[in-house]
């Protein structure tokens, strides 16, 4: 004789029933796990923050950051070629990352060389100006040696105390007015305020 075991043949019937919702419940969950979405949005993104990177010249600045970028972006095609697209997802994410790192490292060093030759022009005008100013005093000395010393242009010196203290003679100078003034005549007016 041969016994087929079934072990929910002895139970009552809602147990089989709830063991068998059980069951289907987890392998449709097991199966909804495997048949995640491709992530286009997620490639997109790293495929848009990829060219900016380039477009920011990350290739001179931050070579580095963008192969990292660049590897990774690969590697999420390649998941997503054999479907497996969380780890497609995920890659695609670290790509996006490491390509808006490159890009901002591009931006600092393209602004940092753009400061490095604005200063440089800098220093080289106020050379420019100081050998400008050595050369015109220079030439202001050369041409003072040749004149006497009368001619030559320099500060007007102060006069001598002498001059300071002598009393200026009378009609020259500034004029004083007398110390009792001259009354002046009432002018006459109409009540419209005109001459009479």
């Amino acid at each position: 004789m041969v016994h087929i075991f079934s072990p929910l043949s002895g139970r009552p019937k809602s147990v089989r029933t709830a063991v068998s919702t059980l069951t289907l419940a987890m392998t449709l969950a097991l199966s909804g796990c495997a048949s995640v979405p491709p992530p286009d949005g997620a490639m997109n993104q790293a495929q848009v923050q990829l060219q900016a990177a380039r477009d920011a010249d990350a290739a001179d600045y931050a070579p580095v950051d963008l192969g990292f970028a660049q590897n990774k972006f690969q590697q999420a095609q390649n998941a997503m070629a054999s479907r497996k697209y969380d780890d497609a997802a995920t890659l695609a994410d670290e790509a996006r990352a490491d390509a808006e790192l490159a890009r901002a490292k591009a931006r600092l060093a393209a602004a940092r060389a753009q400061i490095q030759s604005k200063t440089t022009a800098n220093r080289q005008l106020r050379e420019q100006i100081e050998q400008s100013l050595s050369d015109q005093q220079q030439q202001d000395q050369s041409q003072n040696a040749g004149l006497p010393a009368q001619q030559q242009t320099q500060d007007m010196p102060a006069p001598p105390s002498s001059s300071l203290t002598e009393p200026m003679p009378e009609g020259q100078g500034f004029q004083t007015l007398p110390q009792n003034p001259q009354p002046v005549p009432p002018v006459n007016r109409d009540d419209q305020g005109g001459h009479l």
